[in-house]
């Protein structure tokens, strides 16, 4: 039975257009003729979530397959977690509205250790046993299948093996319906959860942590003989065509457009898992690309899409591309953006395509302060290339760039820790330009966590040593102008490194700690919390011991020694060494995600991380030599690298047509659940709508242009209404029907519209001619011990009393009758004054008398609206009533009948 979720969306919780499921590309397939229903999260709020490329790809793909659903859940925010424990509603998926607890399989995308509190968060608020244990108690489907995909899941799944039916190790687009098609067979044969299990553990890409024991050095082991030893990575090509899909209303983290262009990086970075565990590359074809973000942008509406890559810039179709776009959509005001780049590649061309009237950040990531660290993480990227890039950024245009650096890694020392404070002052005083103001860098300076298959997945740093080398950072930073270091919180590095290379053992840990509250772990205004639940959770544990390791050291092999705490050594099963060499002893060591298959070598890692040692560089394999890291076969593919065609002469930024031919006025309203998006959300929705649409719609100038469409008032979250205006101003004369046609074409349902007209461009906007508004309010009485009441025998459940109409006619006639009714304001300086309500008030009367509850009345109201700040709002009119006869109101719904505009 579907959630009434209207019950639970109310004004009061944060952003309730969040769980509506009603964005733009939402699929809504009918419930009772699915055989399969998915449920997909990225546990985390839905801003985070819904902007996720991962989550909204796999939601195109599974609702492609024919007798299968796929919805969607988010982690709830705090305010509407709570709403659901107190009035025991359990989780619900934001389009069918049903409890997530009712699909067939939940799927969770786990990409970053920390995450998984959150997973146990919703698991508690679906009403779902946390562990696969208590889950197939009965081996029956009284509970959906938990899995978890993703970057973290795929490098090392022991810590969360507790919680998870099965995971789905690598690319997801190929292997889910698979998965989808052995559980539907597996419904129709009448398998039991555990049968079902079985069979899916044979498809390749699929881990039943069930069906594997850990041993006690804390590797992993089959515990029956028809499951694989070692469970296969799954490779799938981008297919860009996917990533065209939800539009949500509202703002998210990345509020754009995104687009694919290369999966995979060969670069050999040591310390970035990604690049490992994504191997081989492969390039989408640039036609595929361009015609994407052609496509997409018109289905969209966006202004703004990006190009998505773990190194955007060894896509070497990429200036072509960019350039290619940017000339297709230049008369429309679209930017784009490309996450942190290769440096040594950054030229014209790519400043070209993101660059233009709104300029977009300008990220790279040097990662180390001297080239000898640089070459020892196998960065390829010298002091030369470093310089040439930041220069043509500054010759370009940009005065702030931002820069990624980290600490902490193999063979550093205390010189090459302060090398990035000189690297950074020598870029400044390099990149001087005569008569502009000098470079600003903002740093981002991290604490290297070493992660599972890397060439440095033996190596460990103390916590105390991180927080030495950010104090000797601190200080040199302290004494240069124009650039802001952040450096990330040693916690939050100490805790991801404990959990990311742990084994089964941290399963009792982890849920420990999200029982003491730790949760949205990696936001900064939950950290305080989350450590200490962490650490409490680590202390009542029989893994302190462990942790110690993290916070001293375990081994740090650069030096060539194996670093243990006083009384550890038993713990390590490894012998402490003084001597120069690597311990063969750690290097050979069994590891908990060596049943892992990602196609790497083992045995290559550790000859990389010799070559690290010596600081020996290794070539990019997609275009040099390969380097044999057993990856390229049948099982993954090979490198698919696309030549780069000829770029074609860019035409020239955006310039904004502010010509002016028509005005067009819009009467419309907002009804249902629009009701719950916000003023913010809707002028960006007809913004999206006039994009989609093709209207030719009129610009404002300077650097930041922005279409000419204008809101004749706010209405407040939570308010319906029939009386809106907008102004749309057109650069080209359009037929009214047609504009309303088109308008309606990309609108929801429930933004009806109602009146079109046009207006003489001399004419002030309607937000300037905006001058009363009609509202039809129901406030509900909350009676006060005053009034006289009829008896009750029944003291336990008095019945309600009522209030005759005649009551609710004698409190709006004192208002009526009040000459001054004071309200204390706030104006925009901070200063604090009195106004007279009661001078905004034209008319107020009983609207329907004949209301069946009559501790509730239907109230219309006429008042004063202007953006002056003169105007009346609906919880100004309960004001005023309880001031009057001294009792308690509620507004209960504000619904707005009509704005009233002054005669032109």
């Amino acid at each position: 039975m579907a959630v009434a979720v209207e019950k639970l969306l109310t004004p009061e919780i944060f952003k309730p257009a969040r769980y509506l499921g009603n964005e733009l590309g939402a699929v809504h397939k009918p419930w009772e003729k699915a055989k399969v229903r998915w449920v997909l999260t990225y546990p985390e709020v839905y801003e985070v979530g819904a902007s996720n490329l991962g989550h909204i790809i796999l939601y195109n793909i599974l609702n492609q397959q024919p007798r299968q659903l796929c919805d969607r859940a988010y982690l709830p925010g705090t305010d509407l977690a709570t709403k659901l424990r107190a009035t025991k509603t359990p989780l619900f998926a934001v389009e069918s509205r049903q409890p997530v607890k009712e699909f067939d399989i939940l799927g969770f995308s786990l990409s970053y250790e920390l995450g998984a509190t959150n997973i146990l968060e919703m698991l508690d608020l679906a009403g779902i046993p946390l562990t696969w244990q208590q889950r197939g108690e009965n081996d029956d489907f009284q509970y959906p299948l938990i899995f978890a995909g993703g970057q973290t899941a795929t490098s090392n799944p022991e810590p969360y093996a507790e919680f998870l039916d099965f995971v789905a190790l690598g690319d997801g687009e190929e292997l889910l319906p698979e998965i989808g098609l052995v559980i539907e067979e597996g419904k129709a044969q009448g398998l039991s959860r555990k049968e079902l299990l079985l069979d899916l553990a044979q498809v390749p890409g699929v881990y039943v942590p069930q069906f594997y024991d850990m041993a006690a050095d804390g590797s992993v082991h089959p515990n029956r003989p028809d499951v694989p030893k070692r469970i296969l990575r799954r490779v799938a090509t981008p297919i860009p065509a996917y990533s065209i899909g939800l539009v949500p209303f509202v703002e998210t983290v990345h509020d754009r457009l995104t687009i694919e262009i290369r999966r995979g990086c060969t670069r050999g970075c040591r310390f970035c898992q990604p690049g490992m565990l994504t191997r081989p590359a492969r390039d989408v074809a640039p036609e595929q690309v361009i015609e994407a973000i052609s496509d997409g942008m018109r289905a969209t509406g966006y202004n703004e899409f990006s190009l998505l890559s773990l190194s955007c810039s060894d896509y070497l179709a990429l200036p072509a591309v960019g350039v290619e776009v940017r000339n297709r959509l230049k008369d429309e005001n679209v930017s784009l953006s490309l996450p942190s780049q290769r440096v040594d590649r950054f030229d014209e061309n790519i400043a070209n395509i993101i660059g233009g009237t709104r300029q977009s950040g300008l990220t790279f990531a040097p990662e180390a302060g001297t080239q000898r660290m640089r070459d020892i993480i196998n960065k390829g990227l010298t002091n030369e290339e470093l310089l040439r890039g930041i220069k043509t950024a500054r010759e370009q245009g940009w005065d702030k760039i931002k820069l990624y650096f980290m600490i902490g890694l193999p063979g550093e020392t205390d010189a090459d820790v302060l090398g990035i404070a000189e690297t950074v002052h020598w870029l400044q005083q390099e990149c001087r330009i005569k008569g502009k103001r000098q470079i600003n860098f903002t740093l981002t300076i991290s604490n290297f966590t070493p992660k599972p298959h890397t060439p440095f997945q033996w190596h460990s740093v103390s916590t105390a040593e991180f927080k030495r080398k950010q104090e000797l950072l601190r200080a040199e930073f302290r004494r240069m102008k124009g650039v802001k270091a952040n450096f990330t919180d040693v916690r939050i590095s100490a805790m991801e490194d404990f959990l990311g290379r742990g084994d089964r053992r941290l399963s009792a840990v982890l849920r420990h700690a999200w029982e003491l509250g730790a949760g949205m772990d990696s936001w900064f205004d939950s950290l305080e919390k989350a450590y200490n639940a962490w650490g409490e959770a680590i202390a009542q544990s029989d893994l302190t011991w462990k942790y110690r390791l993290v916070e001293q050291g375990e081994w740090n092999l650069a030096n060539g020694q194996t670093e243990v705490g006083a009384g550890l050594a038993d713990n390590l099963s490894v012998p402490q060494t003084s001597s120069g060499q690597n311990p063969p002893q750690l290097l050979d060591r069994s590891l908990p995600w060596d049943h892992i298959d990602t196609g790497i070598d083992k045995n290559w890692l550790k000859a990389d991380l010799a070559k690290a040692l010596a600081a020996a560089t290794v070539p990019d394999c997609s275009f040099d030599g390969c380097s044999h890291c057993g990856v390229c076969g049948t099982d993954f593919g090979h490198n698919i690298v696309v030549a780069p065609p000829a770029i074609p002469q860019f035409v020239g930024e955006f310039v904004p047509n502010q010509h002016k031919a028509q005005r067009l006025r819009v009467w419309f309203g907002k009804l249902g659940d629009m009701a719950l998006v916000s003023h913010l959300d809707l002028a960006r929705l007809f913004d999206r709508a006039i994009r989609r649409a093709d209207i030719p719609v009129t610009f404002t100038g300077g650097f930041h242009p922005s279409p000419r469409i204008s809101i004749a008032n706010a209405l407040s979250l939570g308010s319906t209404s029939e009386g809106e205006i907008v102004d749309f101003e057109l650069t080209e004369v359009m037929e009214i029907d047609s504009f309303r046609t088109q308008l309606i074409a990309q609108i929801p349902e429930n933004i009806p519209i109602y009146r079109v007209e046009e207006v003489d461009l001399k004419t002030p906007a309607a937000t300037q001619l905006l001058e009363k508004a009609e509202y039809l309010l129901t406030v509900g009485a909350s009676l006060a011990d005053n009034l006289s009441f009829p008896q009750t025998s029944s003291k336990q459940n008095p019945p309600l009393p009522e209030i005759l109409p005649v009551q609710w006619d004698e409190w709006i006639a004192a208002v009526l009758k009040s000459d001054r009714i004071l309200w204390e304001q706030t104006t925009k300086s901070g200063k604090k004054v009195e106004v007279n309500l009661r001078d905004r008030l034209l008319e107020l009367e009983l609207a329907f008398p004949e209301t069946e509850n009559q501790q509730q009345a239907k109230i219309r109201y006429l008042g004063y609206s202007r953006n002056d700040g003169n105007l009346l709002r609906p919880e100004h009119i309960v004001y005023m009533l309880e001031q009057v006869t001294q009792q308690e109101f509620q507004l209960l719904h504000a619904h707005r009948t009509q704005l009233i505009l002054q005669p032109a």
